[in-house]
């Protein structure tokens, strides 16, 4: 029997007539990084709520970790680190201090928190500033601090919920590579929330697209982007446009070709296979390549082309209830 981290049945919030939550499946096997991708307002926080406790589901059933969210709350917070959107840090505090009170709340003892706080000090990467207050960090330093704070006692599931909104582009690289590092170091499955397309593809080994509280696919982010369609050749020209169009059409491979004014838009299904060959083939009929770019389907195609949108990163927040309640 497949070993899941995290096991979700047709779960459902409603608040009052609001149904942020309609309905959702998911089945994530232990020691993956799952990504959970849509615009603010879609339904992502109010989904980690539920699963890390701190909201019951309407209807349904969800279990983290083999424990159900709903009747065994107290067995799933023991088994799981939560970094939400605002780090929960007490900036008159070191960073070493937070770390150390969270592993008395957790009951852990004086030598199990010595060897914790060795241990994350070394992932997180801090340095010097583990002693300094939190009131002195950075917005990315903050953000390190939580994640180890959420590491504290050792979980077996991390659920992150949009942890580098705000950010800096240097900042979230940092937040990136130490979310590599937990999964693979210390073999936590992490659920992540986010609304970046480059974290979705650069982290996680599947993703889900959220949109009205459903999902509307579901996939690895190379099998997402393989499912609308091919790779897109478009080359600018200087010559005639309709010698070029038959010079391409007729290659092997080619699965269509459109004329926009000077523009050939080629359809392949490999595309940086068939850049030479194409760029070859018009030079062959006489006409002057003035660009030849490459452009590959992105996740914000796929959510354009299983939503009708785009990702409008920022453009709504989500239902005030939700995140109150």
């Amino acid at each position: 029997m497949q070993d899941y981290a995290v096991k979700v049945e047709g779960i459902v919030r409603d608040f009052g007539t609001v149904r942020a939550v309609d309905g959702i499946n998911l089945a994530i096997p232990t020691g993956e990084i799952y990504g959970f991708l849509g615009p603010n307002g879609a339904g992502k926080t109010t989904l980690v709520r539920m699963l890390i406790t701190l909201l019951l589901p309407t209807a349904g059933r969800a279990f983290v970790a083999g424990y159900d969210v709903a009747t065994q709350s107290s067995e799933v917070r023991l088994r799981i680190g939560a970094a939400l959107q605002e780090a929960a840090l007490d900036d008159k505090q070191s960073g070493r201090e937070v770390l150390r009170l969270q592993g008395r709340l957790y009951g852990l003892s004086k030598l199990e928190i010595d060897q914790r706080v060795s241990d994350l000090t070394d992932l997180i990467d801090i340095g010097d500033a583990m002693d300094r207050m939190v009131s002195t960090y950075s917005g990315g330093m903050k953000r390190r601090l939580d994640l180890a704070a959420s590491l504290i006692h050792n979980p077996e599931v991390l659920f992150l919920d949009e942890p580098t909104t705000g950010l800096d582009p240097f900042s979230r690289a940092r937040v990136w590579e130490e979310v590599r590092r937990i999964n693979c170091e210390l073999g936590v499955t992490i659920f992540l929330t986010t609304q970046y397309l480059e974290e979705a593809d650069a982290l996680a080994n599947r993703v889900a697209i959220i949109n009205q509280g459903r999902i509307v696919v579901e996939g690895t982010p190379a099998e997402l982007k393989r499912s609308i369609g091919a790779d897109v050749i478009i080359a600018q020209i200087e010559g005639e446009i309709s010698v070029a169009h038959e010079a391409v059409r007729s290659m092997q491979g080619v699965e269509g070709v459109e004329v926009h004014g000077d523009e050939l838009t080629i359809s392949v299904s490999a595309g940086a296979a068939y850049l030479s060959a194409i760029a070859v083939a018009l030079y062959e009929c006489g006409v002057k390549v003035r660009e030849l770019t490459l452009r590959t389907p992105t996740l914000d195609d796929v959510f354009l082309h299983y939503a009708g949108a785009r990702l409008q990163v920022g453009a709504e927040s989500e239902a005030p209830s939700a995140r109150s309640a």
